[in-house]
């Protein structure tokens, strides 16, 4: 780590829980972000200002004028953009010594799994359970810890995934394919603050992964509820019928 980085980052590195050591963690870390909307935005933009030293940037949307209420790494100037680029342009103001890779399509099968088992750490950023299950099913395969973020109205939850841990439950055990597809923010709604919020939670638990400091929420799915501002923890457990991490128990 050089003078200027040791400066950069001072104030995460006097914390005894990340110390230089931690640090060096991060800059070393590779880290998969799937979705550049009001998830990915917030998480992206703490990460590379935490130093994370390689972010890979996947999204295959254009910034439209909707998006623009809640995914704050964009401006008016960036609509029709392709999102990937545009974040990538933002991030890399916010912190040059960061190596972006983008990526303007959807990653699926190969693919994906190619990504995946490079990543330190995967990110689910997306709004859809199709791409949910499949990210899942790439990082059992490839062993790699999920932070997994989703948000509707006015409602958010948040977990990780962390295959690496005995009797680790993962995602598939969690929802089934029959899960509600019909729900999307164009069609539901959602406020700022609540992926703003699940975004940036998603940003600290790939921290806490990187580093090793704390107690991630391995085992332990969150849920926000904005009406009334409270939370609420419900224990996970392995499924070991599970279609996609059964078999490994």
């Amino acid at each position: 780590m050089n003078d200027e980085q040791l400066l950069r980052y001072s104030r995460q590195i006097m914390l005894p829980q990340i110390d230089i050591e931690g640090q060096e963690r991060l800059l070393e870390a590779r880290v998969l972000i799937l979705g550049l909307g009001g998830l990915g935005c917030p998480a992206a933009q703490y990460l590379a200002a935490a130093g994370v030293g390689q972010m890979v940037l996947v999204d295959p949307d254009t910034v439209d004028t909707t998006n623009l209420q809640r995914q704050l790494l964009y401006s008016s100037l960036d609509q029709g953009t392709p999102k990937a680029e545009a974040a990538k342009n933002r991030l890399s103001a916010i912190n040059g010594g960061v190596e972006f890779e983008v990526v303007e399509d959807r990653l699926e099968g190969e693919a994906l799994f190619e990504q995946v088992s490079k990543a330190t750490v995967v990110l689910d950023c997306t709004d859809n359970f199709s791409s949910r299950f499949a990210i899942n099913a790439a990082c059992v395969r490839a062993g790699v810890p999920l932070v997994s973020g989703a948000a509707i109205r006015l409602n958010g939850q948040l977990s990780v995934y962390d295959r690496r841990q005995p009797d680790a439950p993962c995602y598939r055990c969690l929802y089934d394919e029959q899960s509600n597809e019909s729900l999307s923010c164009s069609e539901s709604g959602i406020l700022g603050p609540v992926v703003g919020t699940i975004g940036t939670m998603q940003a600290l638990e790939t921290i806490k992964l990187i580093t090793g400091f704390g107690k991630t929420l391995h085992g332990r799915l969150m849920i926000f509820d904005a009406m009334t501002m409270e939370w609420q923890t419900m224990g996970l457990q392995a499924d070991p019928d599970c279609p996609v991490c059964g078999h490994d128990r």
